[in-house]
């Protein structure tokens, strides 16, 4: 008597399982993602979190302290400055130092530099070195050392409208663009002001701050934000003409 066969059908339906529940463990389904983390002294001073993004203050750039330097492979040359990130301490690879089912929103403000000796900041690593409240939310106190982490980039959902930081002298125009919703990175921006008739490209001079040349003093000032998922909103003079260096303004619109 010959073996029974097992219908094709039924071998693509395990198939498809077996490489779900895999995929699972690992956290490469539903976008969520293998790094680590760590977190960074006990100064949860918000002037001190901004880093090489350039934001003064967190919490005047509305991100509060949950927040984390990232590896230069996620920060990509500051461009991922204000995205948000949903981590999770993988507590199936590390069960004595992760707490369980426990996830953290935080927002990209800094760079992890690499040592290039193999540090965890070094390409092509995923790296979080997250403020010490972010990361006491995931994972036991006790641990001061590293952690694995599951993580997946997700929407910011901001309170208010965008902020405009106006820096710089004379003709040049530096601004801090920071509490950007969305998918919270920036990828170009366009300024104008009110006796222009076209936008002037901007160009990223560090981190959130973007430079322009062009004298735009008592006129009123209006941006058009372009963010790597490909939105793009115009904040029409959300600067009036009595703007000094040094002032912030925020939209009445915001990215979803």
């Amino acid at each position: 008597m010959g073996s029974a066969k097992i219908p094709s059908v039924f071998l693509l339906c395990f198939v498809f399982l077996v490489t779900v529940v895999f995929k699972g463990i690992n956290g490469q389904v539903n976008n969520w993602l293998n790094g680590h983390a760590t977190f960074y002294g006990a100064n949860q001073n918000p002037t001190t979190l901004g880093g090489a993004c350039g934001y003064d203050n967190t919490f005047h750039a509305g991100f509060g302290v949950n927040t984390a330097a990232v590896s230069g492979t996620l920060f990509r040359s500051g461009e991922a400055c204000g995205a948000c990130y949903q981590v999770m301490c993988n507590y199936r690879l590390d069960p004595k130092w992760c707490l369980p089912r426990r996830i953290m929103s935080v927002t990209a403000t800094n760079f992890c530099p690499p040592n290039n000796n193999g540090g965890w900041c070094d390409p092509p690593h995923d790296h979080f070195d997250m403020s010490m409240s972010a990361f006491f939310r995931i994972a036991r106190q006790g641990n001061e050392g590293i952690v694995p982490v599951l993580y997946k980039r997700v929407s910011c959902k901001r309170r208010g409208g965008v902020r405009f930081t106006l820096k710089g002298q004379s003709n040049f125009n530096m601004v801090m663009i920071s509490n950007v919703g969305g998918s919270g990175d920036v990828k170009a921006v366009w300024i104008t002001g009110s006796n222009l008739r076209s936008w002037v490209p901007m160009h990223r001079n560090w981190g959130a701050n973007w430079q322009s040349s062009i004298d735009l003093r008592g006129q009123k000032l209006s941006f058009k934000l372009n963010l790597v998922d490909g939105k793009t909103l115009e904040f029409s003079n959300v600067v009036p003409s009595t703007w000094k260096f040094g002032q912030t303004f925020s939209s009445q619109n915001q990215f979803y």
